[in-house]
């Protein structure tokens, strides 16, 4: 059976809508895309929020005339800006005569985490497991059919911002789409993007958009840290522009073809000035602006780690995704040998969309196939209360 659906994320600097079509547990095409730059969001706000329905609309147009078809219903990423993850550590008794766990057991473990966050009144997008342990065993993600007397386990609730589920529902529903469910957006990169096995002993996640950079230590089968700090590619560009005195899309242009480290050789830069006057300038002066802000964003990622209270072991990764950093040759390498730690770039191929900055609309592209394929879902606001209550 065939099922056609849309999903959009919200970026720092663009909207992607991606519709998709699958057929079965693991085909799934593409269809068609769309996206459409704008001033993004900072502070849980958005920078323009009067140019923002044209931006949603034209994103949505693209990609029904690529997809020729008409979009009635979409399913909305949720940044993390717009969210906040809590985990808690819990334990209940084992029920029954034969002391096995079942599913019962689980939604047990389940609903006294969220009762211990205090987060009855609160709509959960998501809530995954990072570990299982029966008794004095072993941690595991599938306790089920294993004999003890109790049940621990840590558990990871991601809860969305009212106001941007709120604000996002009333604008598409301005443009006559409904919003068929909202899933969080870096549940879906983490869990796309960090291997399973480098997440079994915890991994970081680091994502430079343009106007924010997200960090996120994964676990198991769910985020247990995560931070949005306020820089991202822009501040870096910004930097450029000012210390350069040229205007800004000219310092895109030079922060995007920047290499890092000695290979960066002594090529020089060419680019308009204010007047619209190509301007040369020599790596070394533009080095000079443009590294000490990496450096500081680096700076604080690390110390944002160090703060995190997430234990990592030394072969512990790091992953980086988005557009702000990975997109320039050498910078995994610059951010690594800052933090101490291997920096990997995340693994895709899925043709025009294997760009970095194209990283968070295919995790929740993901998440909602996860979603639908599973009848034990991830996530999403219906699907969290269906599994949870039966309802």
């Amino acid at each position: 059976m065939k099922n056609t659906f849309t999903t959009v994320d919200f970026g720092t600097g663009k909207i992607v809508a991606l519709t998709a079509r699958t057929s079965g547990r693991m085909r799934c095409d593409i269809m068609g895309m769309g996206n459409c730059r704008y001033a993004g969001f900072a502070d849980r706000r958005w920078n323009d929020p009067a140019s923002l329905n044209e931006a949603i609309s034209k994103a949505v147009q693209d990609a029904e005339q690529d997809a020729h078809i008409r979009i009635h219903e979409v399913t909305v990423g949720v940044p993390g800006e717009f969210s906040n993850v809590y985990t808690v550590e819990t334990k209940v008794d084992i029920q029954g005569a034969e002391k096995r766990v079942t599913a019962n057991d689980i939604d047990n473990l389940l609903r006294q985490a969220q009762r211990e966050l205090n987060l009855d009144n609160a709509a959960p997008l998501h809530r995954s497991p990072a570990w299982f342990m029966v008794g004095d065993g072993k941690k595991t993600l599938e306790p089920v059919g294993m004999h003890g007397e109790t049940l621990r386990g840590r558990i990871s609730f991601v809860v969305a911002d009212p106001f941007f589920v709120d604000d996002v529902s009333e604008r598409f529903r301005a443009l006559g789409i409904t919003v068929e469910s909202f899933l969080s957006t870096p549940v879906g990169q983490a869990m796309r993007f960090v291997p399973p096995e480098e997440r079994d002993r915890t991994a970081v996640l680091i994502d430079m958009g343009y106007l924010n950079t997200e960090v996120m230590a994964v676990e198991g089968e769910a985020v247990v840290f995560h931070r949005t700090l306020p820089v991202g590619g822009g501040n870096i560009a910004a930097d450029v522009a000012y210390g350069l005195n040229i205007p800004l899309d000219s310092a895109e242009q030079i922060k995007q073809s920047y290499v890092f480290g000695v290979s960066g050789g002594t090529e020089d830069f060419t680019v308009a000035d204010r007047d619209g006057v190509n301007k040369t300038f020599t790596r070394d002066e533009v080095k000079e602006v443009l590294e000490p802000r990496v450096e500081e964003i680096a700076e604080q990622i690390a110390e944002t780690i160090k703060m995190s209270g997430i234990r990592l072991g030394v072969n512990s990764v790091a992953y980086l995704v988005g557009g702000g950093l990975v997109i320039n040759r050498g910078g995994r390498e610059f951010l690594s040998t800052k933090l101490g730690r291997t920096v990997r770039e995340a693994q895709q191929k899925m043709g025009k969309l294997s760009s970095p900055v194209y990283t968070s609309a295919l995790g929740v592209l993901d998440l909602m196939i996860e979603t639908r394929n599973s009848t034990h879902p991830i996530g999403g606001l219906k699907g969290f209360f269906s599994d949870l209550f039966g309802g």
